[in-house]
């Protein structure tokens, strides 16, 4: 049979459509030509009038650039210049000249090459640069290499798109350079025309984003002004948290030194502290004037937990350094708390029923209210001691003797039983908080006690006392040095936490002379040896003191692999990953160090100083590592698992895009964990949403709540009341209620869960756990220490909360903080002026001035806020003196304000 000659017709290499038929002789080729010039036309037809016309001027214009006559030349060139620099273009589309351009590309690209060496051959290389724009290959960088071939005109008259374009190229090329160590002054030439230009039109993200890619971020000081300085700088200590080290520090200075350079000081400040730079922050102080602001940024000192002797060179008025050194010292923080109290009328003391509201669930819950009563009262004496705290009134602990309930301080106190009376005597620093001169009489009658766990209660309550706040007496230290070596166990741990607690971040050196030999001494129990590394890694958090870390390596080494198996002994290497929190590369020596230490312990302290090395830098690398880490399996016995597992927590909640995603692999390690990583996976959830109680977050820990697993239902039982901690969530509050009841026969897990409602209801909800503040701006190391001390503990619960440790429970003060707004006048009381309070909005980089809360509502200071909530004055008659309304902000008149009396 013949071949079909219709066959594989389409083998010619094009494609066939049905209706067409391939040409076969020289007629059909001609049809075919011909039909091409009829849809060219037909093409033509669709454009308008204009456009036609536009299009066939510029085709002229190309040929006109190839003719041979160097005047006709320079006339078409400069007519096309003229075309493309007028044009305009929509968001989404490509200007006109461009686009009837494209087909004539590589035409005068071809020409280009012929063309001799002059002035007209620059000429036309900045013309095809800028169609390179829209015509080069993905990664060619021909807009760039043509920019630099043409003249040093202006590139900016070309428009913003082609701007950015060469920017983007600039930055390719030039790490393209330095890898093969080629000379980069041609391209340095283009970024001192480009930054100057997008500074100019509002565009500085791109300009720090140019500077950044060629490394050369100084050059920024000589073009930011007064106007645009605000928003430069908002980008710049924005985007410093998604920066490796030791760039981050870079980019940070370079906003402190903007900031200085236009007298914000309070704003430069906050860059110091988030620096950890103790330089600048007393650079700050000298260079401030102002006798108001100097006060502010003595109340942001306070805040962050800084401990400072000013000297004459940053304050030469004696009563001015006096009354600067108060506020510095959080002496004020007490009687600021009470005024929001006052005015927000929960001055009232609430008792433990009050929170625990058995009526409202089902009977048998509170029929099993008697069972292991001691077990029962110790719970609410931990909960009375959250709810009433720095109130310096309760029910239990304060009220009368001749109270008719019969419930006063010293009945109450020996309803416990051995150590649990040690935890009701700490409550009553608790309750006291901050308020040093009112708190300490009343503790001071059970130093004299003759039962020692009161004693050792009482000395802690000196330290609680004494938390985050500086007296001039300094009586902490005269009151506790004595007992941290006397015979008993108990009262030396107790004046040892309380030391701890009471001058956390101070670097006190007396308190390293004293607890030094007691870590060393190898004598001592491994409980108390722990208690004092903990207690050091407290006062020297974040300083790398070698001589704090030789003296716990050196306790580590000379303990027997018994002792090292112990849970307190993990405590040694809590100590020694708190001297390094923060602060990164400066571990990697003990870390060497660790390594060599018995295997019993080594790979528990190494993941331990790693992740209090890395806490709140969010590096990526090191999330990737202990998860890792954690898809081992491993051989019994082996602990260093759990640690891993909240060290991603701590890693990355320094922002909120790396909190969602730690939550979400934390999700996966519950799915696909061994049973010592579940267990530690709640309590990982609970620092990454502390005092912020996310509803995923809570349905997570809701379903854990029942695991089959007691250790994950207890840590879990805690996380909820860490999430919601200082906030009354009902939600939380409803789901503890509920679990109240559905535990009522297990005394732990009922013990567990109300510790969870006290926490719920802390401060009567004035008060906060986060350890961020200054709008997540600022971490303090102090609160975070303070809570990774809690989270370690809890790792073993039957030890610890649930065992005779229990009082490391008061580890959390170091964390608490009034979540308050007080807005003071110019002699520093309260100022009641109206508000707008919100969800706040992230603005940076955005164009114009876009609104910075949503959802707000308008309150009449003082006012509480929560996590995520920013705070905006609702009036023009004061200026704050602090660019973030949080804590003690003092205001000034505005000397432009006009009172109208309309209004």
């Amino acid at each position: 049979m013949a071949p079909d000659p219709m066959e594989n017709r389409g083998a010619q290499g094009e494609r066939m459509d049905h209706d067409d038929v391939p040409p076969t002789s020289k007629k059909d080729a001609a049809m075919g030509a011909s039909k091409k010039k009829k849809d060219e036309k037909k093409k033509d037809d669709d454009l308008s009038e204009e456009d036609l016309a536009l299009k066939q001027q510029l085709e002229l214009y190309v040929e006109r650039a190839q003719d041979a006559e160097e005047g006709i030349q320079r006339a078409a060139l400069e007519a096309m210049r003229k075309e493309i620099r007028t044009a305009t273009s929509s968001m989404t589309s490509v200007p006109k000249p461009l686009k009837f351009l494209r087909p004539h590309y590589k035409t005068l690209k071809t020409h280009y090459e012929v063309m001799p060496e002059s002035e007209l051959k620059r000429f036309m290389a900045d013309i095809i640069s800028v169609l390179a724009l829209t015509m080069s290959e993905e990664g060619d960088r021909e807009s760039l290499r043509y920019r630099l071939q043409g003249t040093v005109g202006d590139i900016g008259s070309w428009g913003h798109e082609y701007v950015r374009n060469l920017a983007g190229e600039i930055g390719n090329e030039f790490q393209q350079r330095q890898a093969a160590d080629q000379p980069v002054d041609d391209l340095m030439d283009l970024v001192k025309q480009i930054v100057p230009f997008h500074v100019k039109h509002n565009a500085e993200p791109e300009a720090v984003d140019l500077l950044m890619e060629v490394e050369m971020l100084d050059m920024l000081m000589e073009h930011i002004d007064k106007a645009n300085h605000k928003r430069t700088c908002s980008y710049l200590t924005s985007f410093a948290s998604y920066v490796p080290e030791p760039d981050d520090m870079a980019v940070l200075k370079i906003a402190y030194k903007l900031y200085c350079k236009f007298s914000k000081y309070p704003e430069a400040l906050r860059v110091a502290l988030r620096m950890g730079n103790t330089q600048y922050v007393k650079q700050t102080l000298a260079e401030c004037k102002d006798p108001l602001e100097k006060q502010q940024l003595c109340y942001i000192l306070g805040r962050q937990g800084v401990s400072m002797e000013l000297d004459d060179e940053m304050i030469d008025n004696d009563e001015q350094r006096e009354l600067l050194q108060e506020l510095i010292s959080n002496s004020k923080l007490s009687e600021g708390y009470l005024t929001l109290a006052r005015d927000l009328d929960v001055m009232e003391p609430k008792t433990p029923d009050d929170l625990y509201k058995a009526h409202l669930v089902d009977g048998r819950a509170s029929a099993g209210a008697s069972v292991d009563s001691a077990r029962q009262n110790l719970a609410a004496t931990f909960v009375n001691g959250f709810v009433n705290a720095g109130f310096g009134v309760d029910k239990l602990m304060t009220a009368p003797a001749t109270d008719s309930s019969g419930g006063n301080a010293g009945g109450w106190l020996f309803k416990n039983k051995e150590h649990g009376k040690a935890s009701a005597a700490a409550s009553l620093g608790l309750i006291m908080l901050w308020d040093v001169d009112g708190g300490l009489p009343l503790v001071d009658k059970y130093l004299y006690s003759q039962d020692n766990h009161v004693v050792a209660g009482a000395l802690l309550a000196v330290g609680i006392i004494n938390c985050g706040v500086r007296n001039e007496c300094d009586p902490a230290y005269a009151l506790l040095y004595d007992s941290a070596n006397k015979d008993d166990v108990t009262v030396r741990i107790g004046a040892i936490m309380g030391l701890g607690l009471a001058y956390a971040g101070s670097q006190k050196e007396e308190v390293l002379e004293l607890l030094t030999p007691i870590v060393q001494d190898s004598k001592v129990g491994i409980d108390l040896a722990g208690f004092a590394a903990v207690a050091l890694g407290l006062v020297y958090v974040g300083s790398c003191n070698e001589d704090v870390a030789q003296s716990i390596v050196l306790a580590l080494m000379d303990r027997s692999e018994a002792e090292l198996g112990e849970p307190l002994a993990r405590f040694l290497c809590l100590g020694l990953g708190l001297l390094y929190l923060g602060k990164q590369e400066a571990a990697d020596a003990t870390m060497e160090v660790a390594k060599t230490l018995n295997e019993k312990i080594s790979k528990y302290c190494l993941v331990t100083i790693e992740t209090c090395a890395y806490a709140g830098t969010g590096n990526v690398l090191k999330v990737q590592a202990l998860l890792s880490m954690c898809g081992d399996h491993l051989e019994k016995g082996d602990n260093h698992q759990a640690p891993a597992v909240l060290g991603i927590a701590l890693v990355a909640m320094a922002e909120e895009l790396g909190c969602e995603m730690a939550i979400r692999s934390l999700e996966h390690l519950l799915q696909y964990g061994e049973q010592n990583i579940r267990r530690a996976v709640p309590l990982a959830l609970g620092i990454l949403s502390i005092s912020n109680p996310k509803i995923s977050v809570m349905d997570t820990l809701s379903r854990l709540t029942h695991d089959s697993d007691s250790e994950v239902a207890m840590s879990a039982t805690v996380s909820l009341g860490l999430i919601g901690a200082g906030t009354n969530n009902a939600r939380i509050a409803g789901m503890l209620r509920n679990l109240s009841s559905y535990y009522y026969k297990d005394p732990s897990l009922l013990f567990c869960v109300r510790i969870a409602q006290g926490l719920v209801h802390m401060g009567k909800g004035l008060l906060t756990l986060n350890p961020y503040h200054s709008d997540r701006f600022l971490l303090s190391n102090v609160a975070l220490a303070g809570l990774i001390t809690f989270l370690h503990a809890s790792f073993d619960m039957k030890t610890f909360v649930l065992g005779k440790f229990h009082y490391v429970l008061y580890f959390l003060v170091l964390a608490m903080q009034p979540r308050m707004l007080i807005t003071l006048d110019e002699n520093l009381k309260p100022l009641p002026v109206p508000v707008r309070v919100g969800q706040a909005v992230d603005v940076v980089g955005q164009a114009g001035r876009p609104k910075t809360i949503t959802g707000f509502q308008t309150h009449t200071t003082p006012v509480i806020l929560a996590t995520g909530d920013r705070a905006e004055l609702a009036t023009d008659k004061y200026l704050p003196l602090s660019s973030v309304l949080e804590g003690f902000v003092i205001l000034k008149l505005n000397p432009d304000y006009e009172d109208d009396h309309l209004s």
